[in-house]
């Protein structure tokens, strides 16, 4: 499927919600799309790998680092077990690392900025449950579509209508 999220805005704007998080692209994909499988942890990185672990089946990991910029969430590596095992993105609400790695990876990519330092001590996480930043919430299995425009959320995946000509 190929998409803008601008029409998809523009074709169902009542099922569709925003995020504003002001979220930049690093992966070598700029438009993805997939279902969300949600993390919520705070500067460290190693709750994120076993999920990279799994079969992505094209999801997107959609990680709420509570906006910190200190401590990288995900990186090169992590990004490298994502593509091997069918994941279509991240979005990260905080930092990553290994940018230049990132760029050249099959995978969508898009957080906050960027940082060297890595997670020296385990910090609580949570799993498939709803997070919020950037004006929405993401709940594990929504649809989660992400472009050069920014990402759009919807309860349901989008199917475009048939186009008819009007004339």
């Amino acid at each position: 499927m190929i998409f803008a999220t601008a029409d998809i805005s523009d074709d169902d704007p009542d099922a569709s919600r925003w995020c504003d998080a002001g979220l930049l692209d690093f992966g070598q994909r700029r438009t993805f799309w997939g279902q969300a499988v949600t993390l919520r942890v705070r500067d460290d990185h190693r709750a994120g790998v076993p999920i990279c672990l799994e079969p992505g089946h094209g999801k997107v990991l959609v990680i709420d680092g509570h906006g910190s910029r200190g401590i990288a969430l995900f990186g090169g590596t992590m990004a490298s077990i994502a593509v091997r095992n069918g994941w279509a993105g991240a979005i990260v609400f905080g930092a990553i690392r290994d940018a230049r790695e990132m760029a050249t990876c099959e995978l969508g990519v898009k957080a906050l900025c960027t940082t060297p330092r890595s997670a020296t001590v385990a910090a609580p996480f949570a799993r498939d449950i709803a997070v919020r930043f950037g004006g929405v919430t993401f709940e594990p299995g929504d649809w989660v579509y992400a472009d050069a425009d920014g990402i759009l959320v919807r309860d349901t995946e989008y199917r475009p209508a048939p186009f008819v000509y009007p004339g």
